[in-house]
């Protein structure tokens, strides 16, 4: 009985960047990070019906907000209908654009990435906005307290 040789799945094997081997692409190595999300740059928000629409937002799967820098950005957490069990595009001929445009060059095959700023869930948008939104002659913070009486 003959098997036929299965592809070796993309990301299956790891090396470092800097070790990748001349004539092959860092893409055989990767697990396809880039195929499984999308961040769409946003607006700033600054009013508070702006964060009810972050919050909304994170009312719904897989939707997480990030800063980079000063920039904020939506990330989707979603997989292209196109990405292979192999972590392959299966439809690499007729990709789009942006596919096509994409390169290895500043590409996140070798960071895990952690953000100084995400927001995962609704709760925590609204503890930023009251953190940042506050009422005209309202604090969030306590009152200052009145001294210790010193003891002579």
């Amino acid at each position: 009985m003959s098997t036929l040789p299965t592809a070796t799945p993309f990301g299956a094997v790891r090396i470092n960047r800097e070790n990748l081997p001349e004539g092959q692409h860092l893409c055989e190595y990767c697990t396809a990070k880039c195929c499984r999300y999308f961040a769409l740059p946003m607006d700033t928000p600054e009013s508070f019906e702006e964060f009810e629409f972050l919050r909304w937002f994170l009312l719904h799967d897989r939707a997480s907000v990030f800063k980079e820098d000063d920039d904020w950005y939506m990330l989707v957490h979603t997989t292209c209908k196109h990405l292979g069990h192999d972590n392959r595009c299966g439809i690499y001929e007729t990709r789009p654009q942006i596919c096509r445009d994409y390169t290895t060059d500043n590409c996140e095959y070798d960071e895990d990435w952690t953000y100084d700023f995400y927001l995962e869930t609704p709760e925590q948008v609204w503890e930023y906005t009251e953190a940042v939104i506050q009422e005209p002659g309202k604090s969030i913070r306590s009152r200052k307290p009145n001294p210790l009486a010193v003891l002579a």
